[in-house]
């Protein structure tokens, strides 16, 4: 997950490839508080890691509720047969909607009944998401509901520590026209109530998202409730309605985050090797409401396939052509078609969305002030929006609003046909339900190499600059390349196997064919872990003299080059600006004096509890330097064009600030 300020997606080519989806965000919590609500326990495979499922898990484990990690890797969840060993507790829950309108339903219900007091909390953007619509058909029931702040939403106080007698016998009458989850709500609670006789629920007004309320029935019924339906608008509860685990669930792929790559097949030529994109863990069976949008993506051009659990799409009408959408059926996937309509022949206008105005922000203004920053011209309504694609684009700074949606939507305007680059800023905010969204798409993505940014910092030994390109790589979501392990890594496998340094044919030999991995910041050499003999002083040494050598540089040229990937670059070296990588958008060679820099060793050596001489030590930086500076083949010099930094006297952190500020300058994105 990118936890940094912002992220600058270069312009994109092509895309191609599988993707393996996360879990389903609706399904993963729906079965969660079910398993947590059941007689017996629950296996759950497949469940969604993201911070709606985490806030649900922690309530879960505050109402009492055992759950542990299984080694086979299965949640298993130990269900409390409907009733609460905890009487109250304050639970905070985010600003996951789909753990707030349960949990409120099932809490109110149980603490009505058994006695107890519950408040329930989140970030203040949960407290601008109405919820009175739920809060009034509980209070019909008896449920002693107290909002804290403003009437209508939350915080909530549920129950009074005492019991209270519900009234069952009349349908309980909630809207169904500004969100489906207070249904869903009703309908996974009020099982826990229907003993002696049929509860009965009335909706008022137009259903919306009813594919959602179908995911909430198919999940009733598999925890052993059979909820009766006349139309969309009564759900009768049988009487004697008790939850029984199915024993193991597994959670079908989100059919939601789906849509981001559904759209990124249709919009993208197919990456060299690959025939489209395919997904997996999802397919045209599934029981979310947003699998639909594999239509809405064939009438915009897209040529989809798929089979039970997967999905093929390929690029096929080009541009796609511009729809006219009652989107009622898919409310978040939707959001997707606002972006394709950018990549639109025409006008794409997308209806009865009302229910974007309540989610995780204000979803129609949130679309329609991005869609216009990269040129598009939007029309919105109370319940509509109406995109016409840019005729030029223009470079965005895209504000995320704490909407996961919103940013990994916005993400596909990087295949905008005038090259320019779109910033996501806090993109962190996928952790909401897709936390490896950006990795996974970049893993899917190519574009020419020349577009892939690259920060180059060179310098001679000890000069801080491994430090300081690990800091800057960190801030800005980088790649990192150290090129001196590369030569090291050459010098010890040369060790392993005898071979002289002096010997040039050889030693390129090796280094054409390292077997080298880097996993979890570690370092391997056909397996064998080198990350601390990598940083040896003897190590050192012996790369110092491996370089020396014009066809080791040369073997070593490619593999340093691969390493230029999406969604950008920071190699430090020796040549990196001269020579690996000429056109670099920023270089930057580092220098303090061989007497600073003898110093700085010495410390880090002591540190480690590895004895040195600072004398020993200046002389051997020095004839380092001597050796670098003088090779014919690539020398230790700074690029023309390269900054150059002084840090004697600087610290890491102002260092770092200054080459973040420097790549700023030649990044500007318009609207930032």
């Amino acid at each position: 997950m990118y936890a940094i300020a912002h992220l600058d997606i270069p312009p994109l080519a092509s895309a191609g490839g599988t993707v393996r989806l996360p879990g389903s965000k609706s399904i993963s919590n729906r079965v969660l508080l079910l398993s947590a609500l059941s007689a017996g326990h629950t296996d759950i495979a497949d469940l969604l890691d993201s911070d709606d499922t985490r806030v649900m898990l922690a309530a879960l484990d505050q109402l009492g509720c055992r759950i542990e990690q299984r080694p086979d890797n299965l949640l298993r969840v130990h269900g409390l047969g409907g009733q609460l060993p905890v009487k109250g507790a304050a639970l905070f829950l985010g600003n996951a909607g789909t753990a707030m309108r349960p949990l409120t339903a099932a809490l109110a219900l149980l603490a009505a009944e058994q006695g107890g007091c519950f408040e329930l909390s989140g970030i203040p953007r949960m407290h601008e998401r109405p919820i009175g619509d739920l809060v009034d058909a509980l209070r019909q029931l008896g449920c002693p509901v107290d909002c804290l702040g403003q009437e209508g939403y939350p915080p909530l106080r549920l129950g009074n520590g005492t019991p209270s007698v519900l009234r069952l016998d009349q349908p309980i009458r909630v809207r169904g026209d500004v969100s489906s989850q207070f249904l869903t709500a009703l309908l996974l609670a009020l099982p826990l109530v229907a003993r002696e006789r049929p509860v009965v629920i009335d909706v008022v007004g137009e259903l919306i998202s009813k594919p959602y309320i179908e995911i909430t029935l198919n999940l009733l019924e598999r925890f052993g409730v059979h909820v009766q339906r006349d139309e969309w608008s009564r759900f009768t509860i049988p009487a004697g309605s008790r939850y029984v685990s199915p024993g193991l669930v597994h959670v079908e792929g989100d059919a939601s985050s789906a849509s981001y790559f559904i759209a990124l097949g249709a919009l993208a030529p197919a990456r060299e090797g690959t025939d489209g994109v395919t997904i997996e863990g999802v397919g045209l069976s599934s029981i979310q409401g947003d699998i639909r949008f594999v239509e809405a993506a064939r009438m915009m051009g897209a040529e989809v396939t798929g089979e039970a659990n997967r999905l093929h799409i390929r690029r096929g009408q080009w541009p796609l052509k511009a729809i006219d959408l009652d989107c009622n059926h898919i409310p978040d996937a939707a959001m997707t078609l606002a972006v394709m309509a950018l990549y639109a022949e025409g006008t794409t206008t997308l209806r009865n969305i009302a229910s974007w105005r309540v989610k995780e922000t204000d979803r129609i203004a949130a679309m329609a002030i991005e869609c216009r920053k990269l040129g598009a011209t939007v029309e919105e309504g109370a319940d509509f929006i109406r995109v016409t694609p840019p005729a030029r684009w223009t470079g965005a700074s895209i504000h995320t609003y704490d909407d996961h949606r919103v940013a990994m939507c916005f993400s596909l305007a990087a295949f905008n046909p005038d090259g320019v680059t779109v910033r996501i800023e806090d993109p962190k905010c996928v952790a909401k339900t897709f936390p490896d969204y950006f990795e996974t798409l970049f893993e899917l993505c190519a574009t020419p190499a020349a577009h892939i940014p690259v920060i180059c910092i060179d310098g001679p030994t000890a000069s801080g600059k491994g430090t300081l390109a690990s800091e800057v790589a960190k801030r800005l979501g980088f790649h990192l390349l150290d090129s001196g392990a590369l030569y090291r890594a050459t010098a010890l496998a040369a060790q392993d196997a005898g071979l002289d340094l002096d010997d040039e044919t050889a030693l390129a030999r090796l280094a054409a064919h390292l077997p080298l991995a880097f996993r979890d910041h570690r370092v391997y050499l056909a397996g064998r872990d080198i990350t601390d003999p990598l940083r040896l002083e003897s190590t050192g040494g012996m790369a110092s003299r491996v370089s020396q050598h014009p066809a080791v540089r040369a073997a070593l040229h490619g593999l340093q080059q691969s390493f230029r990937r999406l969604p950008g670059l920071v190699a430090d070296g020796r040549d990196m600006g001269t020579v690996i990588f000429p056109d670099a958008g920023l270089k930057v060679f580092l220098t303090a004096s061989a007497e600073q820099r003898a110093q700085r060793r010495h410390k880090q050596l002591i540190s480690k509890g590895i004895s040195a001489s600072i004398d020993d030590l200046l002389a051997d930086l020095k004839a380092r330097d001597h050796r670098d500076m003088s090779r014919a083949h690539a020398p230790l010099k700074p690029a023309e064009d390269a900054q150059l930094l002084d840090n004697s006297d600087l610290s890491i952190e102002a260092s770092v600030q200054l080459v973040l500020d420097w790549w700023q300058g030649t990044t500007a994105v318009p609207g930032n």
